[in-house]
């Protein structure tokens, strides 16, 4: 089946998903991405996010030695009363309250995930774990979303690396059709559903990247983007700070050996949007989350070409190219060690 134009389905999403491998045969006459990546120094006097250095609204950053987490100077979701409902007819808005941070993820300019060694890495997880524990335990929080956009095709806004924690009211929804799914999921086998499809993907192998003893990161079935991963937990666990330390240990592995993957795979500092998807902050049990993180990068067929969600899959539903095993070869091929580092 996997040959020619085949539809595949998202459990989690409850959507589909058409696959067109013989799309790639295609020639290229759109769109070319620039090639040369700008030399970066370790700090920048004119950026924003340096340590040291003022920021767009005035207040100075601290000399911060490792990870550095502020309140953002121009949030999405500000703290305000939830007021009613305002429905008229099929018009219906409601208050949108929240907070939003920002996490940079050392004081380097220069120095992305995919080039910090797994021990830098793991002061980031714990500040993530940190913002989720001290932004869930508010009342009129619902979800903490962690998410980081790496490079300036997915929107980020500064090169120093860095990431965000949006802390909503409300649970957002594409978290909310994930719990939605889980849900019913467990309520019918009484097991939760990413665990049932972790087992079939570590039989099935084809679209497992990597694993060691707490993670596997693999290729979703049902992936969109050209190689979009998924790194999820052997143990059932249902947010970061559930996490011990030997499986932070070995998240911040398995992030390093990924993003180095895909930095060698077209010799470029790999753009992606990465999130993480874990439980409601509603206090509840919830035994039917476990929590994952996504990465969803655009390149499709190197360096200077991305895959474009338009057309057919703003109006009708998505499509990929590449087959989820034919992306999972790929980077399992990549080696681990960084190409900025020579041979």
């Amino acid at each position: 089946m996997t040959g020619g134009p085949h539809r595949r389905f998202n459990p989690l999403l409850d959507e589909w998903v058409v696959v067109s491998p013989q799309r790639l045969k295609r020639p290229w006459q759109g769109q070319v991405e620039p090639a040369v990546e700008a030399e970066r120094p370790a700090y920048d006097p004119a950026c924003y996010l340096c340590p040291g250095n003022p920021r767009a609204e005035g207040q100075r950053n601290p000399d911060y030695p490792a990870t550095f987490v502020f309140d953002n100077d121009f949030p999405a979701l500000q703290p305000q009363d939830m007021g009613p409902r305002d429905v008229d007819g099929l018009l219906v808005k409601e208050t949108a309250s929240g907070v939003c941070r920002v996490l940079c993820f050392s004081p380097r300019h220069d120095l992305p995930l995919a080039e910090m060694d797994p021990a830098a890495i793991r002061l980031v997880i714990d500040a993530w774990a940190d913002e989720v524990v001290s932004l869930g335990k508010r009342d009129d929080i619902g979800y903490v979303q962690v998410f980081e956009n790496k490079g300036a095709m997915m929107g980020c806004s500064n090169p120093h690396p860095h990431g965000q924690i949006w802390a909503s009211g409300h649970v957002p929804a594409i978290p909310a059709r994930k719990t939605a799914t889980q849900r019913a999921h467990f309520e019918r086998t009484g097991r939760d559903l990413l665990g049932d499809y972790l087992e079939q993907e570590l039989r099935a192998s084809v679209r497992v990247v990597d694993q060691n003893p707490h993670w596997v990161s693999l290729v979703p079935f049902w992936a969109v983007w050209p190689f979009e991963t998924m790194i999820v937990p052997r143990r059932r666990v249902s947010d970061l700070p559930s996490l011990v330390a030997d499986e932070r240990d070995a998240l911040a592995d398995i992030m390093a050996r990924l993003t180095v993957r895909y930095d060698n795979l077209f010799q470029c500092s790999f753009p992606y949007s990465m999130g993480w998807h874990a439980r409601p902050t509603d206090g509840g049990e919830h035994p039917y989350w476990r929590a994952h993180a996504v990465y969803l990068p655009p390149l499709l067929r190197s360096a200077t070409v991305r895959k474009f969600l338009v057309g057919y899959e703003l109006c009708a539903e998505p499509q990929r190219d590449l087959t989820a095993e034919q992306a999972a070869e790929r980077l399992r091929e990549m080696p681990l060690r960084h190409y900025r580092r020579g041979p």
